[in-house]
């Protein structure tokens, strides 16, 4: 387990750290440009746009061409794109082409990262294995946090676009054997693969487990796509300057921790307790919808900045309890397919963000400037998917 993440927790750590820069960067950007708010959500949605595309050619080109020559193409031209950001800002058009690319490439990476997890991962093992692959990248979100705001914006893009060229550079350079190769030649399974047959699309969409994992996971993002682009924005709202933006890097911090302890809590759940996989699987899912859902109500009406740091860093820490609950899910429902299982799951969970940008900028100019009721729909979201991942979930094979 040890190798496989290492070498998955540091892309995650890249991934996750370039999602970051643009909502701490458009606060900035949009003085410059003169962008509306509507203009301001556009641009962060259109990432989740590239990314909606491509989560199910991940699943494919994985098996076909090899899951770290897919990994290492991904993180490449998500470089790119993160680099060249700067020099797109004068054209919107161009700006929101770019961002379409960077979450076209990234969205590759984790549906093959999922493939690779189901068959190198003991299942009394993965609750942890997927919270440190979480965990990783909340540092590379707080890293990012941290930084970007006491840097120019331009340099942000230059910064963290770099990082990840010169990490594929130096891979390449000193592991030129295995980036040609196919991972799967490498690792132990510890899934006891069945036969396969040709996949039938009618055994996914009929499949109600895995519409309740794609419920939980729809509703997990609304929150956290909220979160992730408009945070900084809403605090600057609050009196929040550009140094305190940084604060924005606690609640990545409490998401890190949070996952490695709800990861070994829910296999201590398994092997000391237990407890049957299936009432494990609900339990997390449902502290990390639930409890999210309940910190975010009161954070809607909190007008302190600290306090308010306080509550949604909470939320994100329990939000981070989903990394061993419905996450964790495909590779007991559908231990040959998880890949694109989780393909499908992530494609129907970037809705929110694709909407998150235009519907947050709408409600806020509705409503005159107030935020609860962007926090109290996301509250209806989070209790709903809890519901409906409850009552349809299972945690045997079933695809």
């Amino acid at each position: 387990m040890c190798s496989i993440l290492r070498y998955n927790g540091k892309i995650v750590l890249v991934y996750a750290a370039d999602r970051v820069i643009m909502p701490i960067a458009i606060i900035p950007m949009a003085q410059v440009y003169n962008w509306t708010l509507h203009a301001q959500g556009w641009i962060l949605s259109a990432f989740a746009f590239g990314y909606f595309t491509s989560q199910l050619l991940a699943s494919c080109w994985a098996s076909r061409l090899g899951a770290k020559n897919v990994l290492i193409s991904s993180v490449l031209l998500w470089s790119i794109a993160t680099f060249i950001t700067p020099l797109l800002a004068h054209s919107l058009i161009a700006l929101v082409i770019g961002r379409i690319i960077l979450g076209f490439a990234e969205g590759l990476g984790l549906p093959t990262i999922f493939h690779l997890f189901a068959h190198s991962i003991p299942v009394e093992e993965r609750s942890r294995a997927f919270g440190y692959l979480i965990a990783s990248g909340s540092v590379g979100q707080t890293v990012a946090s941290v930084v970007c705001p006491h840097m120019s914006w331009e340099s942000s893009f230059y910064l963290f676009g770099s990082l990840g060229i010169i990490w594929v550079f130096l891979w390449g350079l000193f592991f030129p054997e295995r980036a040609v190769g196919n991972i799967e030649e490498t690792i132990p399974l510890h899934t006891q693969k069945t036969k396969t047959t040709p996949i039938r699309w009618t055994d996914f969409l009929c499949c109600k487990p895995l519409w309740a994992i794609c419920t939980a996971h729809f509703a997990m993002n609304w929150c956290n796509y909220i979160i992730m682009q408009w945070l900084p924005t809403y605090l600057s709202h609050l009196g929040a300057n550009a140094h305190s933006i940084s604060l924005t890097a606690i609640p990545y911090i409490f998401n890190s921790l949070f996952s490695i302890v709800s990861g070994h809590a829910a296999d201590n759940l398994l092997t000391l307790k237990g407890w049957s996989v299936l009432n494990v699987r609900r339990l997390m899912t449902c502290v990390g919808l639930i409890g999210p859902a309940l910190f975010l109500a009161i954070f809607c009406v909190m007008d302190h900045l600290i306090f308010a740091i306080v509550l949604v860093s909470v939320s994100m820490g329990l939000s981070a309890s989903n990394s061993a609950g419905h996450l964790s899910n495909h590779v007991d429902i559908a231990p040959n397919h998880s890949g694109t299982t989780f393909a499908i799951s992530n494609t129907i969970a970037t809705i929110p963000g694709v909407l998150c940008g235009p519907v947050t900028a709408h409600l806020v100019t509705a409503f005159e400037g107030r935020w609860s009721p962007v926090f109290l729909l996301a509250t209806f979201v989070n209790i709903s998917g809890a519901i409906v991942y409850f009552t349809n979930s299972a945690a045997t094979q079933v695809i």
